[in-house]
């Protein structure tokens, strides 16, 4: 039996494309900010799933990297579902979310390791924000040990024309 998309899957459409994206993310307390950019490419599996593929270099211009980004809308859960690998990691993300009440912020769930300690796991989010249709930002956070979220990467994208 064929799947049909819902409206929670028509929500995905709007991020299929081709998109510049500049992001500032920060390595550390006591580092300043690191710039970067980068070229996505995202498209759509019949409606039903989105697939990101992004490339770029390291914020810290120690080489190239690519991302591969996929996720789309589980009726059955409820929830937003997907994953995300990058060349310049191990682990990979699985997410799980949901949309605000407006339509206009994607919270996505995930636990990887701790940036300050590998061997253990922490709880991360991304947040991506449909600001119109040409332009959507991407922000990361961290669960602090001490219970608040420690936003650590932000980028901004934009349609390429």
């Amino acid at each position: 039996m064929m799947a049909k998309p819902q409206e929670e899957h028509r929500w995905l459409d709007q991020l299929v494309g081709d998109w510049i994206a500049e992001s500032e993310c920060s390595m550390g307390p006591d580092q300043p900010p690191m710039k970067t950019e980068w070229t996505e490419t995202t498209r759509s599996l019949h409606g039903m799933w989105v697939v990101s593929e992004g490339v770029g270099k390291m914020p810290d211009g120690s080489g190239p990297t690519s991302t591969l980004f996929q996720f789309g809308y589980d009726p059955v859960r409820g929830k937003y579902v997907g994953t995300f690998i990058g060349s310049m990691m191990t682990n990979l993300w699985l997410y799980e979310g949901s949309l605000d009440p407006a339509g206009r912020v994607l919270t996505l769930d995930t636990v990887g390791p701790s940036f300050t300690d590998p061997a253990k796991s922490t709880r991360y989010q991304d947040i991506i924000e449909i600001v119109d249709a040409d332009h959507r930002i991407l922000r990361s956070q961290a669960l602090g040990e001490d219970g608040t979220w420690q936003p650590f990467m932000t980028a901004h994208y934009r349609r390429r024309t």
